[in-house]
């Protein structure tokens, strides 16, 4: 058997109507996952069904703003109605409505930050888990980001949100390993997606980021998507509490 298949697996990817969660979506449903497609925009999340389903694929699209509880548990109800208990969560949607000093932040987008790629992560988690355990096991993977290990200037809140990603992933291993539950992240750097448009669009960040990078090049989405599979399937059955960097070597300095 394939240790990287995830067939007859259920998996939720928060986020998955574009960029990094996109990819990811598409790699697990190539992978033989049952995937729910699920952001804000009901039309964008449906437009990512239909691709996989011309494929021959299964997936579903489900609205959901991660912002709103009433919403994250409605979200992973209507998935068990249709599918059954969610085998893998990935945590992917995160919002950044500041970009600059954090002297100049206001607490409303400071708190914005925080509720919705810290909290709601812990509630997707909290209402998935019970139901992992009790079929014998799961994986959840967090999607933080380089943010959370480096310092920043301009990113400082969403640093600070992407840093505890990596504590939460921690704590749930412990919390949840021994009921066969794995929980890790992912630490992209900078990846060529709408999110992250402000920073690669810019000529001169962008000339920063290619010197800065041993490759000489910035990510693409899928090239997230194979640790993804790696730590929702078997393959990475050893693997829990641990942050995968993918970042082409930007953090590792060096002249």
């Amino acid at each position: 058997m394939d240790s990287l298949s995830l067939k007859n697996k259920t998996a939720i990817v928060t986020g998955s109507s574009r960029g990094i969660g996109r990819a990811i979506a598409v790699a697990y449903a190539r992978a033989g996952a049952r995937v729910v497609i699920t952001s804000r925009k009901a039309d964008a999340c449906a437009a990512v069904v239909d691709q996989l389903k011309s494929e021959g694929l299964e997936a579903t699209a489900i609205a959901c703003n991660i912002s709103r509880k009433d919403e994250v548990l409605g979200l992973v109800e209507q998935t068990e109605k249709l599918y059954g208990t969610v085998d893998v969560l990935v945590c992917n949607a995160a919002v950044n409505p500041y970009y600059g000093p954090m002297a100049g932040i206001s607490d409303e987008a400071f708190s914005k930050v925080m509720d919705v790629n810290i909290r709601s992560n812990l509630w997707l988690v909290n209402r998935t888990a019970p139901g992992m355990a009790a079929k014998g096991g799961g994986s959840v993977v967090i999607i933080s980001s380089i943010a959370g290990l480096t310092g920043s200037r301009v990113l400082g809140a969403y640093g600070i949100s992407k840093a505890a990603d990596m504590s939460l992933a921690r704590s749930l291993a412990l919390e949840w390993g021994k009921q066969g539950i794995r929980a890790n992240c992912i630490a992209p750097g900078l990846i060529k997606t709408d999110f992250a448009k402000a920073l690669w669009d810019n000529p001169e960040t962008l000339a920063g980021a290619l010197k800065a990078s041993p490759l000489n090049m910035i990510g693409e989405p899928e090239d997230i998507a194979g640790a993804a599979l790696l730590l929702g399937s078997d393959a990475g059955r050893f693997i829990t509490g641990t942050t995968i960097v993918i970042d082409g070597g930007a953090t590792i300095g060096g002249e």
